[in-house]
């Protein structure tokens, strides 16, 4: 975790302390659940509990067991057994290291999951209330970079808010779906510990058993859950994208918001640079960049190796820190975002009215001329506009062929600019509902 791309509260999940009180919490629970069974006494899970509850771990004395023992877990365990005292010897009975390790990091998974679905929620309200403030306000749609027709810049924000309206139900899925608990043992096949004490630490950590989970839960789970959250960095990166584009000095139609005494460049004093879209994309690639090896984490020998170990250390970290940073400078962004109706207008009209080329065609053809003749025709026009020779409409009314199936009046007609958003109404009830 880099503390420039980090924020206090996601990055709490993951600390050693964070970790090791879950560690405890599982211990402790599984030590009740043990207790109710009668396979341990009921005063040693109490003495768990109120020796070690409110304890601050001494992570120097964990690393000093771990440099000894080379086992992360065991290390744990001897450092709880020197706070609880003679009653840990009934800490552990029939787990393996497996089931503290993956429900720990589910819980943390999980965890960080809520936040990640406040962050969106947080994106959405902004989406949103900008759709809304730019819902008629027209601008120019581009297919491969080049003017198409029409649409309105409320409907762009619209499309980003269905799309992490989308992202939002796979991050719910995502978090359904790594929400299991094992403790199973070794090779998961309860020999030594009975099935209910995973019901009942499932149940106090917030999780539910994992159906069948050899030593280790399945990683298709956890690969699911870095995959969504590869998905939604790109939802980023294509909204970030597309504000770059509208920064561009000759579009001009957006830009980042540029606070008193920012500066744009070292060397030249003017520039205004979208440099919040550029970090959010090259953010974006980081994020998508962990679901790779989540992929592979799934592929593991029998029933347990460690080879998906260190890259999750590393991945769920990162992945979840960097994706919480992201997701709220985006929505900082979207909110500050300085919208120009001025300049969309103007390149509205930089092509001389060929933004209205198909309505043309389609006029002709609904006055009997072929798809193919119409086509021929429009295309006539157009091309001398696209050389900056004169404009579509005044060119299509000196045109004899176009006159024999529309007249002036005809032709105007399909300047309108307001029939392309005739359906615009629509477009926002179905993303937005009724209200």
């Amino acid at each position: 975790m880099i503390p420039r791309y980090t924020r206090p509260e996601m990055a709490s999940i993951w600390e050693p302390q964070t970790r090791f009180k879950i560690w405890f919490e599982i211990e402790a629970h599984a030590a009740d659940a043990q207790a109710e069974l009668g396979v341990i006494p009921k005063e040693a899970a109490k003495t768990v509990w109120d020796k070690a509850r409110n304890v601050t771990f001494d992570i120097a004395r964990i690393d000093e067991i771990e440099r000894e023992t080379k086992h992360d877990v065991l290390a744990f365990t001897t450092h709880l057994a020197e706070i609880v005292g003679p009653e840990a010897r009934f800490i552990h009975q029939g787990m393996t290291s497996s089931d503290v390790l993956d429900t720990c990091f589910n819980v943390q998974l999980t965890r960080a999951a809520d936040l990640l679905l406040a962050d969106i929620d947080k994106v959405l309200a902004a989406l949103k209330k900008r759709a809304f403030e730019h819902k008629m306000t027209p601008t120019i749609g581009r297919s491969h970079g080049i003017h198409a027709e029409p649409v309105t810049f409320g409907l762009k924000l619209a499309y980003a808010y269905a799309e992490f309206s989308r992202a939002r139900e796979r991050l719910v899925a995502a978090r359904k779906e790594v929400s299991t608990c094992a403790i199973s043992g070794a090779v998961g096949t309860f020999a030594q510990i009975d099935p209910r004490v995973e019901e009942h630490v499932a149940k106090a950590m917030g999780l539910t058993p994992e159906p069948i989970s050899t030593q280790v839960i399945p990683r298709d789970r956890h690969a699911m859950y870095f995959a969504t959250l590869g998905i939604i960095a790109s939802s980023v990166e294509r909204l970030a994208t597309e504000i770059r584009h509208l920064q561009r000095t000759e579009v001009l139609e957006a830009e980042e918001f540029f606070s008193e005494g920012q500066k744009g460049s070292s060397a030249m004093p003017h520039k205004r640079n979208p440099v919040l879209s550029e970090n959010l994309t090259g953010l974006s690639r980081m994020v998508r960049a962990y679901a790779m090896p989540a992929m592979e984490n799934i592929v593991l020998w029998h029933e347990r190796d460690i080879s998906h170990s260190s890259a999750e250390r590393m991945i769920g970290p990162d992945a979840t820190v960097t994706l919480d940073f992201a997701l709220m400078r985006l929505a900082g962004l979207v909110e500050k975002l300085l919208v120009y109706p001025e300049n969309m207008q103007k390149n509205l009209d930089r092509l001389g009215g060929l933004v209205h080329s198909q309505r043309i065609l389609l006029a002709l053809t609904q006055k009997g001329a072929s798809r193919e003749d119409a086509y021929k025709l429009v295309q006539r026009n157009a091309m001398p506009v696209w050389r900056g020779e004169g404009d579509f409409l005044t060119l299509l009314k000196k045109d004899p062929d176009v006159k024999k199936h529309l007249s002036d009046a005809e032709i105007e007609d399909q300047f309108d600019l307001g029939y392309h958003f005739k359906h615009v109404d629509t477009i926002f009830r179905r993303v937005f509902g009724a209200a």
